[in-house]
């Protein structure tokens, strides 16, 4: 079919489809090159035991079987990771749209405002961890500082099993401005003569939130639940730079793990495998996301 198009097509299509296609080389290349290629390699390493030093050794299935029947750190790790995407991924998600809303505010200096809260979201994660281990530093930290002040003993932070990763997952809300500025590109597509019309409807402003706001703000809000969710699932500096892990694996997560086995042990071909793990379970976790999305994302019609 592809061939009679072809032969019954103008010279002109003929020649747009040609410059179509030869424009899409760099494309393919790239995504062969730094996607396929990469994957195939990495599929293949997880079979083998691999520590860059000689030639890979294929042992089947074995880096899997320790993995899921033999390997305590990777429960944890996966354990630690699960928690914090369950305590950071909502924070971060009404906390970006709460922002959002006020930055939508009709007031001057506006765009002031909206850059300021959008420059953590590109500042360096090791210099943000260095950060946050000065405002949460028990003795002299800023926070417990201003707690003492209060009448109130502030906790440990970092350094206590039963705050560390609550506290990982505090720091998380820092770059909340980056998403925050999605959220604001679309409230502001939310067509105004809908307000106007629930305005005259006699709709408060929580009604107004609810009703129009809310739904059609939907598209947003899955397209940052997918990218937060994902980025919760890649959490490391955090834990590499402030707590290594600790205090009694209460920050081991799950990429700190593979560093320690990939860089650190060069057990390559373990590593391989975990990456693989950890890259089912967010596409598995996606999918999952995308397929309930058909009850509660609203796509307004033209």
């Amino acid at each position: 079919m592809v061939i009679a198009r072809w032969r019954t097509a103008s010279p002109n299509a003929r020649r747009e489809a040609v410059e179509g296609y030869v424009s899409l080389i760099p494309w393919m290349i790239g995504f062969l090159a730094f996607t396929i290629i990469p994957i195939g390699v990495s599929i293949y390493v997880s079979l083998t035991q691999w520590t860059g030093m000689e030639p890979p050794r294929w042992i089947g299935f074995n880096n899997y079987v320790r993995m899921f029947t033999n390997d305590p750190l990777f429960w944890q790790a996966l354990k630690v990771t699960l928690g914090f995407v369950a305590l950071s991924l909502p924070l971060k998600l009404v906390l970006g749209l709460g922002l959002a809303l006020l930055l939508n505010l009709k007031i001057p200096g506006m765009n002031f405002f909206r850059t300021v809260f959008y420059i953590p979201a590109v500042i360096s994660g090791v210099a943000v961890s260095l950060m946050w281990m000065w405002l949460l530093q028990p003795d002299t930290g800023v926070v417990n500082t201003m707690l003492y002040f209060a009448g109130i003993e502030g906790p440990q932070w970092f350094w206590d099993p039963d705050w560390a990763l609550p506290s990982v997952a505090l720091m998380s809300i820092w770059k909340v401005g980056g998403s925050a500025i999605i959220y604001l590109a679309g409230l502001q597509n939310i067509p105004a003569h809908l307000y106007e019309a629930a305005e005259i409807d006699g709709a408060g402003a929580w009604a107004r939130f609810w009703r129009i706001t809310l739904p059609l703000l939907t598209p947003t809000l899955f397209f940052q639940l997918i990218i937060e969710m994902i980025d919760s699932f890649k959490v490391f500096t955090e834990a590499f730079v402030i707590t290594h892990g600790g205090p009694l694996k209460a920050t081991y997560f799950y990429l700190l793990y593979f560093y320690e086995e990939a860089f650190q042990n060069f057990n390559l071909g373990y590593a391989s495998a975990l990456a693989l793990v950890l890259t089912v379970i967010i596409l598995l976790t996606t999918i999952f996301v995308n397929y309930t999305s058909k009850r509660w994302v609203y796509y307004e019609s033209e």
